[in-house]
């Protein structure tokens, strides 16, 4: 077994998008036989970002640091626009040339494995490309979902577990094609799932993956993706594989993880999960200075008081965004204390966190704008760009602060085990002040987190917390480098803190 250890609550991931990272090898931009040719001026054209890119500023993320990367799909994806962004794949055994070759591939999990780094390959089984090379040829009828004419998802997952469900609606859901550049793959045919299995075991083994994030992961055909899932974890037991299932309820979301007591019998083996509904809870939680009974912190607490349904919520990744949402700092109204805020709760809370490639500069988009908005050039990953935002000297005050900050946050939690491993014990916020404490043993030290959400100062009063604090009252706030009593512990407006207390204080 190749894999000693997949990824988890002890890493950071960081998401990129590889055509819009940074361009290192710009004779690959355009490629004889590939349709979608560069053109940096379309916000949905390549730009010619590429493996090469990525590789080369390993130095600025290990800096940063995050510690493991999820690259949105390199594989070969032909279809004559919107080609960028990879989820249409044409071959799926060749990495995209306009990106790199396989060997480019390997050469970044290699590249990350000797810094004690880790690569997720995002794989796509729902649907393939119309430009696949077997679209000409199907090896089955059924190889792909076909219609009369063309029938697109309707995408109500709901319609996988509704016992009420119309087998129409289920139908249009499950075996609607994802877009027209997308046809519907056929997961219950045992020739094209042994397929898919094939392939990801190839590169996994070509690789040496960390984990895998597998693309619209409810719309798949339940037997077929649960079968896909378990050949894979029984092959590689110790890498871990999320699923996106981007629904807004933690139940509808708990459906799908391995073990989930709501599923009837049915297990699709799945290990991880993306934490939809907590990203959706998190901006509009910091929005809102002040708190009433399900609103302002309130939302944030009720969201984790549903862990109950997970069977194993440390395995769910949390973020704030992604390639598909509005950029965080545009949710946040480009306040940089309310993204403090949410980066200190998503770097201490349970689970995996995930952040989104130049948030850490600042980056914002907005998706009414169109999803190339949100999938902005990195400034400086081309030799044209007129300074670089990969370098502190000529990043501007405002992305330094926060780069600086976000790279304080994350390098204070890397060797962290209390939060990799520890408990969670939060308290009902307060005039919207969410307090909660991460501890391996409550008489050990622990890690008090205070998030002071609201425009007021705020006095903490220790004693409602003493059943964890248990006399402590001196401690270590990691963000602003000095000692704390909390007995006198004014919060300032819009503040986080994280406070390192010892037992024997």
């Amino acid at each position: 077994n190749i894999i000693s250890r997949g990824f988890d609550a002890s890493d950071v991931i960081y998401l990129i998008m590889p055509d819009r990272f940074s361009n290192a090898d710009p004779s690959n931009d355009s490629v004889a036989d590939m349709s979608d040719k560069p053109d940096r001026t379309n916000p949905t054209g390549r730009h010619g970002g590429d493996i090469d890119g990525v590789i080369s500023q390993l130095d600025y993320l290990e800096d940063l640091g995050v510690t493991t990367l999820w690259l949105t799909p390199v594989l070969e994806d032909n279809v004559a626009e919107c080609s960028y962004h990879g989820y249409a794949i044409s071959d799926y055994y060749k990495i995209d040339p306009r990106l790199g070759s396989n060997m480019d591939y390997k050469l970044l999990a290699d590249s990350l494995r000797v810094r004690g780094m880790k690569l997720i390959k995002d794989v796509v089984t729902n649907h393939c490309s119309s430009s696949h090379w077997w679209m000409d040829d199907l090896p089955f009828p059924d190889w792909i979902h076909q219609f009369p004419k063309f029938q697109r998802s309707n995408y109500r997952m709901t319609t996988q577990m509704d016992p009420y469900r119309s087998e129409m609606d289920w139908m249009r859901c499950e075996k609607g094609w994802f877009d027209t550049t997308m046809p519907d793959l056929n997961q219950s045919n045992p020739h094209l799932i042994r397929y898919l299995v094939q392939n990801t075991i190839w590169w996994i083994e070509f690789a040496g993956l960390a984990g895998l994030r597998v693309d619209t992961y409810s719309y798949n055909d339940k037997g077929g993706i649960a079968y896909w899932t378990k050949c894979i974890m029984d092959q590689y037991p110790n890498i871990n594989i999320v699923g996106e299932v981007w629904m807004n309820s933690a139940a509808d979301i708990a459906y799908w993880q391995t073990g989930s007591r709501l599923s009837g019998g049915f297990d699709t083996g799945l290990p991880a999960l993306m934490d939809f509904e907590l990203m959706r809870a998190l901006s509009k939680a910091i929005n809102e200075d002040e708190q009433g009974w399900d609103n302002g912190m309130v939302r944030i607490y009720n969201s984790l008081a549903q862990d109950y349904l997970y069977s194993d919520p440390a395995n769910l990744v949390i973020f704030g965004e992604n390639h598909d949402t509005d950029r965080l700092i545009y949710q946040l109204g480009g306040d940089m204390a309310k993204y403090k805020m949410a980066m200190t709760l998503l770097c201490t809370t349970r689970g995996i966190p995930q952040i989104y490639y130049g948030t850490e500069v600042g980056m914002d988009g907005k998706k009414s704008f169109g999803d190339g908005d949100l999938r902005k050039d990195f400034i400086g990953g081309w030799t044209q760009d007129d300074r670089s935002a990969f370098r502190e000297d000529q990043r501007t005050r405002k992305e330094d602060s926060i780069f600086n900050f976000t790279r304080k946050l994350l390098k204070w939690r890397k060797d962290k085990n209390i939060i990799h491993q520890g408990q969670l014990l939060h308290f009902v916020p307060q005039q919207n002040v969410y307090v909660y404490f991460r501890f391996l043993n409550r008489t050990d030290d622990i890690v008090m987190v205070i998030l002071n959400n609201s425009g007021k100062f705020q006095k903490l009063s220790p004693d409602i917390y003493d059943e964890i604090l248990l006399g402590r009252r001196w401690g270590y706030e990691v963000l602003s480098d000095r000692s704390i009593d909390l007995s006198t512990l004014y919060l300032s407006p819009k503040t986080p803190y994280i406070i390192e207390l010892s037992k024997n204080r």
